[in-house]
């Protein structure tokens, strides 16, 4: 039997545990890639707000995914920190960035992975070129904040300032990038005000602005013309933060890119056979445009 052949054979079921994950787009990019590479690919949505369950219910939802033959899930906001003790092995990267938002079932196993870093910085290079690491400003030091603070670390940045609501996470998260990364100033928390007007770039990382928590995640004054400005919500794409940035133009990157080749990555580790990265972006624009 042929590779393709036995591929065109095999089905593929995962699924994204998380809160108010209606309008997540990976269930039609993941299904989409599978149908291009001959497999049968179903990804269910597993939505905490929409089942009524807190995020306690996480150990009993990964139980039932794996008994019913899930091949891995992916973990979204609120879970991707609490995940963690639930697994039996984390990759390089989820047990650096002490995060896990791709969850394979293998032999028997549960492995963590993070596929938000690199999404971040694949994304970051290719719609940011050029842009100044020099002084970057990030707010959010959960999960998806310690993902892209490592992936802006890695792509350079000299000193990076966060803020958090926790200020304790927003501390620890710095001390242990400051660790990982010692050719740089890694600091947490101080006047926002200050730190923004130093800042060549700002880095959003924090649910504020997703469709179910609109909102700005900071006074639209602190932003000025000469920053850029990264968002991981990708619904909507156009985020109150990403318009207000604009209309002083400021470069900005949206979510879309890190949702896309984050999704890549986890694809991979899914099902083994390797993505076509730009279809699946392509797809992702045709879905937002709809």
């Amino acid at each position: 039997m042929s590779a393709a052949t036995h591929r065109s054979r095999r089905s593929i079921l995962v699924g994204l545990i998380g809160s108010g994950i209606g309008g997540s787009l990976s269930p039609a990019m993941h299904e989409e890639e599978a149908r291009q590479q001959g497999l049968a690919g179903v990804y269910r949505r597993i939505d905490l707000e929409a089942l009524g369950l807190p995020p306690s219910a996480l150990p009993d939802l990964l139980t039932a995914a794996e008994r019913m033959g899930f091949d891995g899930l992916n973990i979204t906001y609120p879970c991707k920190q609490a995940v963690i003790p639930l697994l039996d092995e984390l990759s390089e990267d989820a047990q650096a960035l002490g995060a896990v938002n791709t969850v394979r079932f293998q032999d028997g196993k549960r492995i963590g992975h993070n596929t938000d870093w690199s999404g971040f910085k694949r994304s970051f290079e290719q719609g940011l070129p050029g842009a100044s690491l020099e002084r970057v400003v990030q707010l959010g030091a959960g999960g998806a904040g310690a993902a892209v603070a490592h992936a802006a670390l890695s792509l350079g940045a000299a000193r990076l300032t966060l803020f958090d609501v926790d200020e304790a996470r927003a501390a620890s998260l710095a001390v242990e990038l400051q660790r990982r990364f010692p050719a740089a100033r890694v600091e947490a928390g101080g006047s926002l005000d200050s730190a923004m007007r130093e800042a060549t770039g700002l880095i959003h990382a924090t649910p504020t602005g997703m469709a179910k928590l609109p909102g700005m995640p900071l006074p639209a004054e602190l932003l000025h013309r000469a920053l850029w400005v990264a968002d991981v919500v990708y619904f909507p794409i156009r985020t109150a933060l990403i318009e207000a940035a604009e209309r002083i133009g400021c470069r900005t990157l949206t979510g879309g890119g890190m949702a896309v080749y984050q999704a890549v990555d986890a694809f991979r580790i899914f099902t083994g056979v390797e993505p076509d990265a730009e279809r699946m972006f392509a797809h992702l624009q045709a879905l937002l445009a709809q």
